[in-house]
């Protein structure tokens, strides 16, 4: 079983709607009888340019977005494979899109 730690991409299981895809895995280290669930962040090759997804310029990632209004919980077993971290500078857009999406955040304040 996949168990992620801190902040990486890997491709994760959505079903059969919104399939196999690249998404930012957001993890803390489970600890004693903890339900064994990561937060994800999908990856979109259709992105849209709204304020609530961000665009990635990694190589290793198709063209496309980040889409903080996506942001799913999913247990572990349907994280496939790990690709690689995100680039600690893109990591913190796109934690300022969820800032944003979660209303902890006003765009104005340079999200």
């Amino acid at each position: 079983m996949a168990i992620p730690t801190g902040v990486d991409v890997w491709l994760v299981d959505m079903g059969y709607a919104a399939k196999v895809r690249p998404a930012l895995v957001l993890s803390v280290q489970i600890q004693g009888d903890e339900r064994i669930l990561t937060t994800v962040i999908p990856h979109t090759t259709s992105a849209r340019g709204t304020r609530l997804e961000f665009v990635s310029d990694v190589r290793w990632l198709k063209e496309g977005a980040f889409d903080a209004q996506g942001i799913g919980t999913y247990p572990t077993v349907k994280l496939i494979k790990r690709l690689r971290k995100l680039p600690d500078d893109q990591l913190s857009t796109v934690e300022r899109c969820v800032l944003v999406w979660l209303g902890f955040h006003d765009q104005q304040d340079g999200g």
